[in-house]
């Protein structure tokens, strides 16, 4: 086959047809097939709006084609499979535990399986069935679940989130890809392997998590739901155990820690054993939220509703000397109340598939680090838990909300403008900069005037501002060598919780990463 990029299609031509009249006129050659490997937006010309195509076209003439072709963009079709490592030959006398069923979790326990590993995975939280009617319960009563919640239970942070699957790690293994093919085989749609901002959205992944956990479990793998681990058993600085909800012991050799970035509590039972952890950097700040069309015809034009809901990503460095950006943006989304603990609220951006709710939302955060919280390993987690009880304290336990034009008059809102709050659970009025220091509230003010030099109105004096968004990341990472083995041996850390990944995609990779290791390392 050949691969052939940079294929430019006009958004009105975008059709079967019209593609293979371009592809005949480029390769000129007899095409049979093509199958399409990229396809993103180029909207730098509002007036000449263009899909970007990266193609592999089946061509008789195909030996011909590349030798007479003078551009780089034409070239025989790579292989891009992905390689599972040979099985090493040290003995397991128990199952491989993963502890977390978020993607990395999930991921590491897939690859397991399907090489015959039987992995037996643990999760505090409930099942996709139950936790999705625990968390609507908390959306409508604030009656909070501490161990199933937006933030704990089967599929992760990430069950209850926009979906996005974009990522900018170099993938030179494939195991991006291998992952695109795991969400595919478990029902995600075909177009996340071509999309350059692939999503599947809330209501897409949650199918996609129960299938991935009966496949697993038609593998040979098991789940234990409503299962915390409450405490390690370690003999000669290594695993040979973990106790579960403060009673029964499972003997291991081998746990994946798949924790995710809000454990908090197991972040603290690691120190107790002395596993090597620092302190990382984080960002924080507060969701907005704009109308989907005025973000939409800002990023398009009238061309807008022929297009999908847009996304924007924005960065700037504030005169303070932090670094301000969107974060986790969701087109036609909510925000929720994505808490943890009691006491403390935090928000998240989430998004269906359809991405058709009325507003647009993304995080606009600022880069803190251990001048803002000392020097402390979890002087991090403890800032995070102080923001959070600031804004449940705010908010009354509500999420606490501010029209943006009040934010910068530093005075509590006492009504709306014409953006109305699209959340999943309720709020109250509040004035936002009682979270933060003066510094992280100016450079909050100064990011949103020059963003808005990039998305028309922006800045507005009706967008919602509400808070708190703390956990862009974890604030620890939890050492491992070349191995990916912490120094308790036996010990892998995983995915966003241990300081390794930052979203869906991200945490997926890094469990097939670790799931390799383990493979290379031991037998079945």
């Amino acid at each position: 086959m050949i691969r052939i990029r940079q294929v430019k299609i006009p958004i009105l031509k975008d059709n079967k047809e019209y593609i293979l009249k371009k592809l005949n006129n480029l390769l000129k050659g007899e095409i049979t097939d093509y199958k399409i490997v990229k396809k993103s937006i180029d909207a730098r010309d509002k007036n000449n709006i263009l899909y970007v195509y990266e193609f592999d076209v089946e061509v008789k003439n195909e030996d011909s084609i590349i030798s007479n072709s003078k551009s780089n963009d034409i070239f025989k079709t790579p292989n891009e499979k992905y390689i599972v490592p040979d099985m090493g030959t040290n003995k397991l006398n128990n199952r491989i535990v993963i502890v977390g069923s978020g993607p990395s979790g999930l991921f590491c326990a897939y690859l397991l399986a399907e090489q015959g590993y039987k992995p037996l995975i643990i999760e505090q939280g409930e099942r996709i069935e139950e936790r999705v009617k625990t968390v609507e319960n908390f959306f409508k009563t604030n009656q909070l679940n501490e161990l199933s919640n937006v933030q704990f239970g089967e599929g992760g942070a990430g069950t209850f989130s926009d979906g996005k699957l974009n990522t900018l790690v170099k993938d030179k293994e494939y195991r991006g890809k291998k992952a695109f093919e795991i969400f595919i085989e478990n029902g995600a749609p075909e177009e996340i392997m071509y999309l350059q901002k692939p999503h599947i959205g809330t209501d897409i992944i949650r199918k996609v998590i129960v299938n991935m956990r009966n496949k697993i479990i038609n593998m040979g793998g098991e789940f234990l739901f409503n299962t915390k681990m409450t405490d390690l058993v370690i003999e000669d600085n290594k695993i040979t155990g973990i106790e579960v909800n403060n009673k029964e012991i499972i003997t291991c050799d081998i746990l994946v820690l798949a924790i995710g970035h809000s454990a908090r509590e197991t972040f603290y039972l690691l120190n107790k054993y002395k596993l090597d952890m620092k302190s990382k950097p984080f960002a924080v700040g507060l969701r907005i939220e704009h109308p989907r069309e005025m973000i939409d015809k800002s990023q398009y034009d009238d061309n807008y509703k022929l297009l999908p809901p847009a996304s924007y990503k924005l960065t700037y460095k504030a005169s303070t000397g932090r670094g301000v950006y969107s974060f986790c943006m969701c087109p036609g989304g909510y925000v929720v109340n994505a808490s943890s603990e009691k006491n403390r609220l935090v928000v998240n951006g989430m998004s269906n598939y359809k991405r058709d709710e009325i507003n647009s939302n993304s995080a606009i955060v600022v880069t803190v680090n251990n001048n803002d919280y000392g020097d402390k390993l979890f002087g991090g987690v403890e800032f995070q838990r102080d923001l959070e009880a600031k804004a449940y304290k705010l908010g009354d336990g509500l999420i606490p909300i501010q029209l943006y034009g009040d934010f910068k008059k530093n005075i509590e809102s006492t009504k709306l403008g014409n953006v109305i709050p699209n959340t999943q659970g309720n709020y109250n009025f509040a004035n936002l900069n009682e979270l933060f220091s003066k510094d992280i509230s100016k450079s909050i003010v100064e990011a949103m005037t020059n963003f808005s030099k990039k998305i028309k109105n922006f800045d507005r004096e009706d967008a919602i501002l509400l808070g708190v968004e703390s956990r862009t990341s974890s604030p620890i990472t939890i050492e491992r060598d070349d191995n990916k083995e912490s120094n308790v041996k036996g010990i892998y850390p995983c995915g966003e919780g241990a300081g390794y990944a930052g979203g869906i995609t991200t945490s997926a990779i890094d469990g097939i990463k670790v799931a390799e290791e383990i493979i290379k390392k031991y037998q079945r």
